[in-house]
């Protein structure tokens, strides 16, 4: 089964490949990547483990594959 990773160390990876904190609404985060198109991404804040099913959704958004959250 594959790596569970943290809200909080999806959101720092997002940092670094250039998202920006738009706003939060409840226990969700919405950050955006400006650029040739602009990516939107909702990531759940305060989680301890993000489902798997969550965390491919995000990778999804976010035009990301796993190995860009290796440790």
């Amino acid at each position: 089964m594959p790596k569970l990773y943290s809200s909080n160390y999806i959101l720092k990876v997002l940092r670094q490949k250039g998202f920006v904190f738009i706003s939060q609404k409840g226990s969700h985060i919405k950050l955006r990547k400006f650029g040739k198109t602009t990516l939107t991404v909702i990531v759940p804040a305060q989680r301890k483990e993000i489902p798997l099913g969550t965390f491919k959704s995000i990778l999804r958004q976010a035009h990301l594959v796993e190995e860009d959250f290796k440790i």
